[in-house]
């Protein structure tokens, strides 16, 4: 993360995974709904504040929200922000995609 100068400070609302995929060049930030609910608008907001710099590198982002399930993914479905990405842990093959 310090080559991408991904500024990680201890005190700063971080996501609850970061992962990098040099191959693809693409950082993935997740967020698990159980313990921040899911990435909304003003969360991604947030985000976007924390990986300017690997923007800047060149690096693709996608941002996920994980669920446990489907019963809970339809709990939260007005409040997940278009252009985020969600992923069930039931059904741990596939990604439903919130596109523009």
């Amino acid at each position: 993360m310090r080559e991408l100068n991904l500024p990680i400070q201890v005190t700063a609302n971080l996501p609850d995974v970061i992962l990098l995929c040099e191959a693809e060049r693409c950082l993935v930030v997740v967020e698990v709904v159980a313990s921040s609910g899911p990435i909304s608008a003003s969360r991604m907001a947030q985000l976007d504040q924390l990986v300017q710099q690997p923007q800047a590198l060149g690096y693709r982002l996608r941002y996920v929200t994980a669920f446990p399930n489907r019963r809970i993914l339809r709990r939260f479905i007005e409040e997940i922000a278009w252009g985020t990405d969600v992923w069930v842990a039931s059904e741990p093959e596939g990604v439903i995609r919130f596109g523009l």
